[in-house]
């Protein structure tokens, strides 16, 4: 008896018991999430050319499909869409490229008039500053990028190192592109036999779940991304802004970034109005960037988000941030389609631990291709 009360005596509340047990496994969760992601930033120039790849075949895999239904072989199939991916990327680098070189000269003389008009303005205006305090200033900002000139080496150096990485990341996701979309179901059964057999059936489901979640959401940006493109660059250029094919190219890839990547690029377009043209302009620019992104927040994100990959605006907002931490702008272009990728996943298993309860003796399962 006295053993008894000791042991009541001493024993733990419940609610610690509870607490402790969810507070142990959440941080083995955490902590092999802090792992994942440092082998993610570690390997990253794997890591995010594989990514890219990814969306890029999910963007193309319907047309290899396609052409092998009608007659061609896979792998020829293959090389023909691949040949149209690279076709597409650096005719738009060219077409930006030759708008550049022939209305830069003018965007700069448009600059430097603004800057004219500024200090007129400062003279002039309720600041009444003087010829020798804006002098002062301007000699202040020439030192100041005139102090950072000791540094040209360095930069130099690094600048060509992150090309040598660009060039690098870009032959690793055409490659991967490549074998994705010629034989990604043999390299998908690959990965499926390396769990455990009892575990492949739901793995390979929810990879199939996974993969449909990442091409809906890709097809959808990229049809919600040209519709902006094409409605700001054509604003553009009927009220005569310069580089308005380029804008309309930062457009169309901001949008990959939702809700942060339009605002910024559309701020743009407005910038370059308000330099070129002046505040009228820009007033009619800005005019022209709400009204698209209206059509998108209210028309195409819904029709064609809502149903194919329901993710809420507040978790994209906490995707976005969690990438640009992690692995700044390339961050934030994954972690949307990441987010869309993982809210199939937990939903599909979801539906499957209900459909077991419901039913223990089926298999809901679905058992992996051969390799």
């Amino acid at each position: 008896m006295t053993d008894e009360r000791a042991t009541s005596r001493y024993q733990v509340p419940i609610g610690v018991e509870i607490a402790t047990q969810w507070a142990w496994r959440i941080l083995v969760i955490a902590a092999a999430a802090a792992l994942g992601l440092f082998l993610l930033r570690f390997f990253s120039e794997i890591t995010v050319p594989i990514a890219i790849a990814l969306l890029g075949a999910a963007l193309t895999i319907d047309a290899v499909n396609w052409l092998q239904s009608r007659g061609l072989p896979r792998l020829a199939a293959t090389f023909v869409v691949v040949l149209m991916m690279l076709t597409a990327f650096f005719g738009a680098l060219a077409l930006v490229g030759q708008q550049l070189a022939t209305q830069v000269t003018d965007l700069r003389a448009n600059v430097v008039d603004g800057i004219t008009q500024v200090q007129d303005w400062a003279r002039t205006g309720p600041l009444k500053l003087s010829d020798s305090q804006i002098q002062d200033w301007i000699d202040s900002a020439k030192e100041s990028i005139s102090s950072s000139d000791t540094s040209l080496l360095t930069r130099i150096t690094e600048v060509g190192t992150t090309l040598t990485h660009v060039l690098a990341g870009f032959f690793i996701a055409l490659f991967s592109a490549f074998f994705f979309l010629y034989e990604g179901g043999r390299i998908w059964a690959w990965i499926v036999a390396l769990f455990p057999r009892g575990a492949r059936a739901h793995v390979n489901s929810s990879g199939h779940t996974a993969w449909a979640s990442l091409t809906a959401f890709v097809r959808a940006t990229v049809i919600v991304a040209a519709t902006d493109a094409m409605g700001i660059a054509l604003g553009a250029w009927v009220l005569g802004v310069p580089l308005s094919l380029a804008i309309g190219v930062l457009v169309f890839l901001g949008a990959f970034v939702p809700i942060i990547g339009a605002l910024l690029s559309g701020m743009v377009a407005v910038l370059v109005a308000l330099v070129a043209q002046g505040p009228w302009t820009a007033l009619f620019m800005l005019i022209v960037v709400i009204v698209v992104q209206q059509v998108e927040a209210h028309v195409l994100q819904p029709f064609l988000m809502g149903r194919l990959v329901a993710v809420h605006p507040l978790a994209i907002i906490f995707a976005i941030a969690a990438g640009v931490t992690v692995a700044g702008v390339v961050g934030a272009l994954i972690a949307v389609p990441f987010a869309a990728v993982l809210n199939g996943v937990v939903r599909h298993l979801v539906s499957v631990a209900q459909e077991y309860e419901d039913d223990p003796e089926e298999d809901v399962g679905i058992e992996p291709e051969p390799a």
